[in-house]
């Protein structure tokens, strides 16, 4: 179920030094049904890398993706922000790959199918490979073609065999979760056409460490990409960037754009000055990672000493959401329910269950207008405008929101 890497994903080299430990933490999913579960509940090291050959973060823990991934509880479908983003992800795409009836869009971990969709409904053919069972039925109830298998080079090779090759392979907030990220990069290069391209929308190392985003880091986000690790990526597996392109979602991402190389023989100039800038600013180096997991701590000290205090105040706190980021700071902080008595969650795949490791109730939405709590710690704070929309009412009535990071900040 877990095993150790001794190389670097991208590059294969052994010079791979932790600069982080978030201590051992269970698997950011894993809801509980009842406190009876936590005796045998498992705790896996949660420590982060930096590769110093080509700088790619990264874990080396690694659980098997039968037990993270074939049972999901994260549907794309559930967020405004989210379906806003693909509506506009596949008019621009459809629109820079002049895609039409003729072309085939393949989405690798396509989850629920929503993306799709929308390239479906522009008449583009759409298939979905996606290994989480229980969502590709969801898909297909949606009308998706989807296939619950993994996605890597073994499945290119079938879809390609089976619906020729594609004009576009899709892969979101998938490269970062995937232990063999060059034989996956490698089967979007061997499916995609010769005029097609492999377009990759990964979370950005920069904001991770201007933001100081610890909380994204989980036992499925193998990967933290910056575009000169991407580029090292691309060069090991046929593929080349021609274009890269920063969007505000999940706290900030890079989409990349890459061709394959038989077609384009190097990277775009404007994505080589990129990289140069990374570099500038030392996030290919030792020195920056050293100082961001100092702020970590700090970051630590000053969450729970707020939460503290309002508790010794005779302030009540809730939490919102139990997103996987939210589990890796209540475990990491050891935020418990004396803290935290509770927190609410849209979702019905968590709604009645407990946080995993710190076994904090996840209680309906509604409960905070019902309760009323002083504050309210937001956990998926990459949804913050969208959720103090929604608690519009909760607001009005004198509630206040708490935003753990980069600095624990009250609106």
């Amino acid at each position: 179920m877990h095993h150790r890497r001794d190389n670097c994903r991208a590059c294969g080299g052994t010079a791979i030094t932790q600069f982080l430990s978030l201590g051992p933490q269970p698997l950011a999913n894993s809801f509980l049904q009842s406190i009876d579960e936590a005796a045998a509940e498992p705790w896996f090291p949660l420590d982060v890398y930096l590769c110093e050959t080509c700088a790619l973060v990264q874990l080396v823990d690694v659980i098997d993706p039968e037990v993270l991934f074939r049972h999901y509880v994260y549907l794309t479908s559930m967020s405004t922000t989210i379906a806003a983003h693909n509506v506009d992800y596949a008019a621009r795409v459809a629109a820079l790959l002049e895609l039409d009836g003729g072309d085939l869009v393949v989405e690798a971990a396509s989850n629920d199918g929503s993306l799709l969709q929308c390239f479906a409904k522009l008449g583009v053919r759409t298939l979905g490979i996606e290994p989480a069972r229980n969502i590709a039925e969801i898909a297909r109830a949606g009308g998706i073609d989807t296939w619950d298998v993994f996605f890597d080079l073994a499945t290119a090779r079938r879809v390609k065999a089976r619906h020729g090759p594609a004009s576009a392979v899709i892969g979101n907030n998938v490269l970062a979760h995937v232990d063999d990220t060059r034989g996956f990069l490698a089967g979007c290069a061997e499916l995609v056409s010769d005029s097609g391209q492999v377009i990759v929308e990964v979370p950005y190392l920069g904001e991770f460490l201007d933001r100081l985003e610890y909380d994204t880091v989980y036992h499925e986000h193998l990967c933290y990409f910056s575009i000169t690790a991407l580029m090292r990526l691309a060069e090991e597996t046929g593929l080349r960037i021609v274009r890269i392109e920063h969007y505000p979602v999940h706290g900030g991402s890079i989409r990349m754009y890459a061709a394959p190389v038989r077609t384009v023989p190097d990277h775009d100039a404007r994505v080589k000055a990129m990289a140069d800038a990374e570099r500038t600013a030392g996030w290919t180096t030792l020195p920056r990672f050293t100082q961001f997991a100092a702020e970590v701590e700090a970051n630590r000290r000053a969450l729970v000493g707020m939460l503290r205090q309002l508790k010794a105040d005779g302030k009540t706190v809730a939490g919102y959401g139990a997103p996987a980021k939210g589990n890796t700071l209540l475990n990491f902080c050891r935020i418990g329910p004396d803290l935290l008595p509770y927190t609410v969650d849209k979702s019905p795949l968590k709604v009645g269950k407990l946080t995993p490791g710190t076994h904090i109730p996840v209680l309906p939405v509604e409960t905070l207008i019902a309760r009323q709590p002083d504050y309210v710690l937001i956990l998926p704070w990459n949804f913050t405008a969208e959720i103090m929309e929604q608690q519009a009412e909760y607001r009005r009535r004198g509630g206040r929101f708490i935003v753990p990071v980069p600095i624990p900040t009250v609106l």
